[in-house]
């Protein structure tokens, strides 16, 4: 269903709608058309007037979108909370706790400014399922009219919608754990969790230098955040912190330095929760990971008798797995990590407080938690080709990975995986000897751009 869903729509991805400020569909006009259409489809019937929140990042377009999705839902009938600037997981939360019929989220995430989208929520504070998605597609299909004038939604501000939220986080912290004696350095990305995460930790007890916490419309994730942690490096060095914590610029990553000022990345945040819910006799199933998700984590999680397996890149296929396997763990080297036990989607704040939760309650750093796992060398070249079907079933291509899936003898890992965006195939190869697999990953690479020549 989920695959059939995707391939039929014209307007969502995998992640909601996303693409360049101004151009189509990235406009004001198709936002006033879009919340006419989804406030039609969450609508309540029998006189209940409906009620959708609205929150957004930093980016100086959530002004614009904000406005006209305001519109759109008044016309259809249905009352607006507005929450300002809001991570995209407090909106989440909050659809769920203002028993809301869904949340809108203006963001695009970890992209520069230039760049900004549509997230939706539903009332439970989860994705939306592929039937709604389409049930809104075919509303934009139709023409929009405006319901009468004493039908017309009105708009309210959810004035302690931060506070909310910051209660909220702190609620999440395993064992009621403390961060007193914590010295932490938190880089905001100048997004959406730039007047709420130092709130956070400090109210927790920790001692707290915010970083990237001025947003001017402009800057949301440049040279900074979770994508760009070199600055927060610096910091964590130059302050001599226990840890460094980045998010990106809707707040639903998190990726840390440790003292030392290593990255720790997605899948080491991952088995670090894992590995202390295990120590605590928490259930939580099993792991779902993505493609991309290191070996070493694998490999980590089945010392620990812990079953783990992998879908899709992307949080939407993460989620569909928990849910099927009935899971509560999961996530990406990226820091998108879900911990269903304590929320409904991938938030970078509860996250990082599942991982100091188990630095505290074990005395140990985040460099001694990060250590009981050993991340594979994991190399990617990407592929220009004409056709990115064609490559999968290439005879020369097919034979190359299997020569190569021999010398590594199990011992290592090979994908080929085409870009959902772009024409290109990316070659990813992970072992044991970083020189091996680089050389691994150029020469399969060759190989396959050879087969589109021939």
């Amino acid at each position: 269903m989920g695959s059939q869903g995707k391939s039929e729509k014209q307007y969502f991805g995998t992640d909601g709608i996303r693409g360049h400020v101004g151009e189509y569909p990235i406009t004001p006009d198709f936002m006033l058309k879009l919340g006419w259409a989804a406030g039609k489809v969450f609508a309540r019937s029998g006189g209940q007037r409906s009620k959708i929140l609205i929150g957004k990042d930093t980016r100086v377009s959530g002004y614009m979108f904000e406005a006209a999705l305001e519109a759109g839902l008044a016309s259809a009938g249905v009352d607006i909370n507005m929450l300002g600037p809001m991570p995209t997981p407090a909106v989440a939360y909050l659809t769920r706790t203002f028993q809301a019929q869904a949340g809108i989220v203006i963001s695009a995430s970890h992209n520069a400014f230039q760049d900004n989208g549509i997230k939706f929520f539903a009332g439970d504070g989860t994705k939306l399922p592929d039937e709604t998605e389409l049930a809104i597609e075919a509303y934009l299909a139709r023409d929009l009219t405006t319901v009468g004038a004493a039908e017309i939604g009105k708009v309210t501000r959810i004035t302690d919608a931060a506070g909310r939220y910051i209660e909220y986080c702190k609620r999440t912290v395993p064992g009621n754990a403390v961060l007193q004696g914590l010295k932490i350095v938190v880089d905001c990305a100048h997004g959406s969790t730039y007047h709420i995460a130092a709130n956070v930790f400090s109210e927790l007890g920790a001692s707290v230098k915010a970083i990237g916490v001025s947003p001017n419309g402009m800057n949301i994730n440049q040279d900074c955040g979770s994508t760009s942690p070199q600055r927060l490096v610096k910091e964590v060095l130059a302050e001599q912190a226990d840890i460094g914590i980045a998010f990106d610029g809707d707040g639903d990553r998190v990726i840390m330095i440790d003292h030392q000022g290593n990255v720790v990345d997605g899948d080491e945040l991952l088995y670090i929760i894992a590995r202390d819910r295990r120590r605590r006799h928490v259930g939580f199933g099993g792991v779902v990971g993505t493609l991309m998700s290191n070996l070493g984590l694998e490999l980590g999680l089945d010392a620990l008798d812990v079953p783990f397996v992998r879908t899709d890149v992307g949080d939407r296929y993460v989620m569909e797995m928990l849910k099927k396997n009935g899971w509560q763990l999961g996530g990406e080297s990226s820091g998108h990590i879900v911990c269903l036990d304590v929320t409904t989607t991938g938030d970078g704040i509860v996250s990082a407080l599942q991982v100091l939760a188990a630095m505290m309650q074990t005395d140990s750093s985040l460099y001694d938690l990060r250590t009981k796992m050993t991340k594979m060398p994991q190399h990617m070249v990407n592929v220009k080709v004409a056709s990115k079907s064609a490559v999968a079933s290439n005879p020369q291509v097919l034979a190359a990975v299997a020569e190569l899936e021999h010398k590594l003898a199990g011992r290592g890992r090979i994908l080929l995986r085409p870009s959902g965006t772009e024409p290109l195939i990316r070659v990813m190869v992970e072992g044991e000897d970083e020189a091996e697999v680089r050389a691994h990953a150029s020469e399969l690479a060759e190989v396959v751009a050879a087969s589109c020549e021939s």
